[in-house]
C-alpha cells in the first residue's frame, strides 16, 4: 500500500540514495585494499575521462559497437525469419522449435566462441558470428510470441477488404509485432554486450573484450572498471533515449496498445 503511494520523486529518490550509498561504500572499502584489487571511484572517473580522450582507446569502443549491431541486426533477422517460416508453412513447425531453436537456445556462447575460433580464426566474423548464434533464439522466441498472438478475426477482416498479402504484411502484421519486435531488441541489446566480451576475450583481435584480455594480464583493475561503467552507460542511455522513444513513437503511428 505505502509502495503504490510513493510519489514518483520519492522513487527516484530512493534509487539515487542507493546509488550515493553503493558509491560510498565502493569508496570506503577501496581505501582500505590495494588498487590492483579494487581502484576508487575516483580513479576510475579519471579512466572514464582518459579512455574517451583517447583515440585508440576510443577505436575499440567503436569495433565492440559495431560488432554488437551487426550481430543484433543478422540475430533479428534470422530469427524473425524463422519465426515466420514455421508460422506460415507449417511442414516447418517442429523443425524450427522443435530442433532448431532448443538447439540453439542451448549452445553455449563460448562453444560458439570456440567453434568460430577455428572455422574463421581471430577476426571481426568470428564475435559476431558468435554473438548472433546466441542472440538468435530471442527474436525466434519473441516473433514467434507475436505471430502467435495475432488476432485472427482482424486478419480475416483484412483478407475480406481485399488486402494481397504483402499489404496485409505491411498494414497489419508489422503494427502488431511492433511491440515484440522491440522487446526483442531491448533484451537482447544487453545481452549482446555479455556474450560480446567474452567473444571478444577470445576470438578477437580489437574492442572491450580484447581490453579486458589486457587488462587481466597486466592485473590492469581499472581498466576493467573502465568498461564496465562504459558498457552499462551506453546501453542504459540506448535504451532510456533510442529504443523507448522510437517504440512510443511508432506504437502511437500505428495505434499498437
Amino acid at each position: 500500500m505505502l509502495a503504490a503511494e510513493s510519489s514518483p520523486r520519492a522513487k527516484r529518490w530512493t534509487a539515487h540514495a542507493a546509488a550515493i550509498a553503493f558509491v560510498a561504500v565502493w569508496a570506503a572499502y577501496a581505501s582500505q585494499v590495494p588498487d590492483y584489487l579494487l581502484p576508487g571511484p575516483w580513479e576510475v572517473a579519471r579512466g572514464v575521462g582518459a579512455f574517451v580522450t583517447d583515440i585508440h582507446s576510443l577505436r575499440h569502443m567503436a569495433v565492440s559497437i559495431g560488432h554488437i549491431f551487426a550481430a543484433l541486426a543478422a540475430a533479428f533477422v534470422l530469427g524473425t525469419a524463422l519465426a515466420f517460416l514455421a508460422h506460415y508453412v507449417p511442414v516447418f513447425v517442429h523443425l524450427v522449435h522443435g530442433r532448431i531453436g532448443p538447439f540453439l537456445n542451448s549452445f553455449s556462447g563460448i562453444g560458439w566462441t570456440l567453434l568460430a575460433v577455428i572455422w574463421f580464426g581471430l577476426d571481426h566474423v568470428t564475435v559476431v558470428f558468435a554473438i548472433a548464434a546466441v542472440l538468435t533464439p530471442f527474436a525466434l522466441v519473441n516473433m514467434r510470441a507475436g505471430l502467435d498472438a495475432l488476432d485472427p478475426e482482424l486478419l480475416e477482416m483484412a483478407r475480406s477488404f481485399g488486402r494481397r498479402r504483402p499489404r496485409e504484411m505491411l498494414l497489419v502484421v508489422a503494427p502488431s509485432l511492433l511491440p515484440f519486435a522491440f522487446a526483442t531488441l531491448r533484451l537482447s541489446f544487453g545481452v549482446a554486450w555479455k556474450v560480446a566480451l567474452t567473444a571478444e576475450l577470445f576470438g578477437g583481435n580489437a574492442g572491450f573484450g580484447y581490453l579486458f584480455n589486457l587488462a587481466r594480464q597486466e592485473f590492469d583493475t581499472t581498466l576493467i572498471l573502465v568498461v564496465i561503467v562504459l558498457i552499462i552507460a551506453f546501453v542504459y542511455s540506448m535504451d532510456r533515449f533510442v529504443f523507448a522513444p522510437l517504440q512510443a513513437r511508432l506504437s502511437t503511428h500505428y495505434d499498437v496498445p
